[in-house]
């Protein structure tokens, strides 16, 4: 089982038909990728001498060469090591070493940081950039056979996000991106060929997961020429490309919710926008929709699984006069045809319908473990299920609502707080932009609840907060403290980073405090 067969697939049946996009220009047909793929890997095992298993990995912007170098790695029966490049040149060393890469793939802009790990990584033998007339010459060399790969051998490994402390690479293999693809046709959209999706989030995570898919079906891969989200060109493209889908943060969506070009623009071309990642607060997406019509998909997933759990279709989006409207948007949807959940208290005892504990997922999408961690593995990994760290409860009709992650809980007095359900309250208020709520240390309570508020203008009354929360969730869960703030610490794909914060208050209870984790 290879993935680079579906490219070498299209190259056959659909050679003049464009399969890679720079922006509106057609950067390569079905024909000239497959040549590129398997003269990449031709390149990949003979001048770089690279064997079966060797891992490569892909450190540069969204761009036409980035899916290139991925279906070479493949075709040639190596794992890719995608690496954010957003992330600081000490951050890409940990992975590097981490994953043993022995070769880099990366562009112009990320040369000097690889090039300075050269002689500090002591597997990393070879450095290729793309686009190059070495690139070029590499990827016309004369093509090989796709090299035979078993389901269960690794494909991809996929570095967190790295929120707490160093990321941790989920070892994806042939059959857990296969059935990735699969239940995306199953749960979320079908595909043609004439479709298109476009890359903004960076291909290193979601969008690259769900560019999968795409090409698959033989759709156009498009990447914006700005390299990232810019609403006036994604309105562009989207006028340019029928068919579009893409895979956004919620961060991004509302964003572009308030970009001009969308608002006013022609979308009759847009097919879909996935999002997930982080959570989608009800105000923002009733936003989205006026904006984007029943074009939304929120799918819940994480690198372990990649990318599938619950999915919350277009369908559900689009039915309003359903009773339940409002109680589903505000979950993350019902269990994805390949896999199985469960909701298990402490001791990993499956919890009935409505009772909150940690959600628990199996099936052939899930990681087998992490790379050469062996601990994390059999922390994360128990009895064939995966324990994904998240809090939340299901609902009688099986629809999933999270609560937050299990670091993210607050227990004051005893009790339990969700940060979510404050967060969703304080947003009811126009005053307020962004919100993260999280605990303080507190002599009395345990910890106190503390909300950053990043305000839409001058910064609303505490008062009216507090009436607002007052209104809507218990009085124990209402804030103790407000701090207005100019913005919420993100990481590279727009997170909200609560450990900052959570780190910042501690220093102030003990300035002696040290981060731990």
């Amino acid at each position: 089982m290879n993935l680079a067969n579906w490219v070498a697939r299209h190259g056959r049946r659909r050679p003049q038909e464009p399969a890679l996009a720079a922006g509106s220009r057609v950067h390569a047909t079905w024909a000239e990728f497959a040549q590129r793929a398997a003269g990449g890997a031709t390149s990949l095992t003979v001048d770089l001498a690279l064997g079966r298993g060797d891992r490569v990995a892909i450190v540069m912007n969204n761009r036409p060469e980035y899916l290139e170098a991925l279906f070479a790695i493949w075709h040639a029966g190596l794992v890719a090591v995608p690496v954010n490049a957003r992330l600081h040149r000490h951050e890409v060393q940990y992975i590097l070493e981490h994953s043993g890469a022995a070769a880099v793939v990366t562009d112009a802009d990320h040369l000097h940081d690889i090039n300075a790990l050269v002689d500090t990584v002591a597997t990393l033998t070879s450095v290729v950039v793309a686009p190059s007339a070495r690139w070029s010459e590499l990827t016309e060399a004369a093509p090989s056979p796709v090299v035979e790969r078993r389901a269960e051998d690794p494909a991809w490994l996929f570095y967190t996000s790295g929120t707490t402390g160093r990321p941790k690479g989920a070892t994806l293999t042939n059959r857990n991106l296969m059935m990735m693809a699969l239940s995306y046709f199953a749960d979320i959209d079908p595909i043609a060929p004439s479709d298109s999706v476009l890359h903004a989030a960076p291909l290193s995570h979601g969008s690259g997961m769900y560019g999968l898919p795409h090409i698959a079906q033989g759709s156009v891969s498009v990447t914006p020429e700005s390299g990232g989200v810019d609403g006036a060109e994604i309105a562009e493209l989207i006028q340019r490309w029928p068919g579009l889908s893409f895979f956004a943060a919620p961060t991004m969506v509302k964003r572009l919710a308030e970009h001009e070009a969308l608002v006013n623009g022609d979308l009759s071309n847009l097919k879909t926008i996935i999002y997930g990642g982080a959570p989608m607060y009800l105000a923002d997406l009733e936003v989205a929709l006026e904006v984007f019509g029943p074009r939304l998909a929120q799918i819940y997933g994480q690198g372990e699984s990649p990318m599938t759990i619950t999915a919350l279709p277009k369908a559900d989006h689009a039915d309003r006069d359903h009773p339940s409207w409002q109680a589903r948007m505000a979950s993350v949807g019902f269990v994805r045809t390949d896999v199985e959940i469960a909701i298990v208290d402490e001791s990993g005892q499956p919890l009935p319908v409505g009772e909150v504990g940690e959600v628990t997922v199996r099936g052939d999408v899930v990681m087998p473990g992490y790379w050469n961690q062996p601990e994390e593995t059999a922390a994360a990994l128990k009895d064939g299920w995966l324990y994904t760290g998240d809090v939340g409860s299901l609902d009688q009709d099986g629809y999933l609502t999270l609560r937050d992650r299990t670091k993210d809980l607050i227990i004051s007095g005893g009790m339990n707080v969700y940060p979510r359900e404050v967060e969703e309250a304080l947003l009811g208020h126009s005053g307020v932009h962004e919100v993260s709520v999280v605990g303080r240390p507190d002599p009395e309570w345990g910890e106190a609840v503390v909300a950053f508020v990043v305000a839409a203008g001058d910064p609303p009354a505490v008062g009216e907060l507090d009436a607002l929360c007052l209104e809507s969730i218990a009085r124990y869960k209402r804030p103790k403290d407000y701090r207005f703030v100019d913005a919420l610490p993100t990481n590279n794909y727009g997170k909200i980073v609560k450990r900052e914060l959570r780190d910042q208050l501690r220093a102030e209870a003990d300035p002696a405090t040290v981060r731990t984790n």
